[in-house]
């Protein structure tokens, strides 16, 4: 067990959990008024520091940040000019830290106007005119801060083996999670939106492309522990039902996500492999059952310092060699195509239906060679043989078939409906 990751028991703390909630609302909702509009709602989230979270620098005035400092328990502000403004957190009300915060922007030469009224939470209740005492566990808050700093860092890794578009590791305030989001490159169906409290218009943008997404709760809404969580929007067929990795994880019919509690991270001998298998595991299965172009959108895990090979489209003689070494195991019902690299085999199954046709089933490159076109080479073998042995093919691994896609030039092997 790592000293790293520190135990969270969310019903402990489940009102001090919300009222931190409520504050990051209203800091997010300034950031939110004041700069310019970022696919996906990005320019208003936090992001984790040392010290807690924060906005990042708003462009108000001289110039803002805001920053939760859990260490010492206290909201920061500094301006471009020099200017600095704080005030304590701790027990308090809504209608209290909305007051001071609004005074600090002003202080730090802001403009403290935004939307008043929560997001995201049942029965929101203005901040103004939510006077409710609320209490502050600062233990548990500093317990919260030392599990997004480990969070944070397995989430970054994840991120640094995708090549597509991916957002930042960073926390949004309306949910108060803390996602990292990959996106295959094309547009989804308009999602349904009806979220409470958060206008449709807002989920529209947020899913307007197809996405395989991860995080993190403190707990609520749904669930009453802390736990990891992975979607895919649209959800594939057979992704509710696809393996999520770790053995603790699983779908969670009412949240329609697959669900991995952070105890079973925390508690495990090595807690950033167990996660960055459930982080993997899910995103597989998204990409696969949608048929995302992974041999394009994937790469070897970034390492400090290292700068990633390129990938770069190199001109080449049409009869110029592969890269690797193809090679093929055939049988009467079932074969593959293989490249061994460095001891790691990449490979490509089959499946016989009669002399002249196969069905291409299963693609598998590890993440050790993705990002080198390995896949690709596998599929185009197969092309190959396909035409010497007058044989069809039918594409079924989502993989191949996106392949296939790419590459007008093979269709004539392609068996016709």
């Amino acid at each position: 067990m790592s000293q790293d990751w520190p135990q969270l028991e969310y019903l402990g703390w489940r009102e001090t959990c919300s009222a931190l909630h409520l504050y990051l609302q209203i800091a997010g909702k300034y950031r939110l008024v004041r700069t310019p509009w970022l696919n996906h709602s990005w320019n208003a989230t936090f992001y984790v520091t040392p010290r807690g979270l924060t906005s990042s620098l708003i462009p108000d005035g001289p110039g803002i940040e805001i920053a939760f400092d859990f260490v010492d328990h206290a909201l920061r502000g500094t301006s471009g000019d020099g200017r600095t403004a704080s005030f304590a957190l701790g027990p308090s009300t809504v209608a209290e830290f909305h007051a001071q915060f609004r005074d600090l922007v002003a202080t730090l030469g802001g403009t403290p106007r935004f939307s008043g009224v929560p997001n995201e939470v049942p029965f929101p209740v203005p901040f103004s005119e939510d006077r409710r005492d609320r209490p502050y566990d600062g233990a548990a808050v500093q317990r919260f801060h030392a599990a997004l700093l480990a969070i944070d860092g397995v989430f970054k890794t994840f991120r640094s083996s995708f090549l597509g578009k991916s957002s930042p590791v960073h926390l949004f305030w309306g949910s108060f999670d803390m996602a990292v989001t990959r996106f295959s490159g094309r547009r989804a169906p308009l999602h349904p939106a009806g979220i409470p409290t958060l206008p449709d218009n807002i989920a529209h943008e947020a899913y307007d492309r197809e996405v395989s997404s991860a995080g993190f709760w403190p707990g609520g809404g749904g669930i009453d522990y802390p736990a990891f969580y992975a979607y895919a929007y649209p959800e594939p067929k057979g992704f509710r039902t696809a393996p999520a990795g770790p053995d603790a994880a699983f779908w969670h019919e009412g949240l329609s996500e697959f669900i991995l509690p952070y105890d079973a991270v925390q508690s495990s001998s090595d807690p950033k492999a167990v996660l960055l298998e459930f982080l993997t595991a899910t995103y597989e299965a998204a990409a696969d059952l949608a048929g995302w172009d992974r041999d394009a959108l994937e790469c070897a895990e970034g390492r400090p310092g290292a700068p990633r090979a390129h990938d770069a489209e190199v001109p080449r003689p049409h009869d110029a060699a592969v890269d690797v070494t193809v090679e093929r195991q055939d049988a009467a019902a079932k074969g593959r195509y293989f490249a061994v690299v460095g001891g790691v085999v990449a490979e490509m199954t089959y499946s016989r239906v009669s002399t002249d046709m196969i069905i291409i089933d299963h693609t598998d490159v590890p993440a050790a060679l993705r990002g080198q076109k390995i896949g690709e080479q596998l599929v185009r073998k197969a092309v190959e043989d396909a035409r010497r042995d007058g044989v069809v093919i039918v594409p079924l691994c989502p993989f191949a078939k996106a392949q296939f896609g790419r590459h007008a030039d093979w269709q004539d092997v392609v068996a016709k409906p």
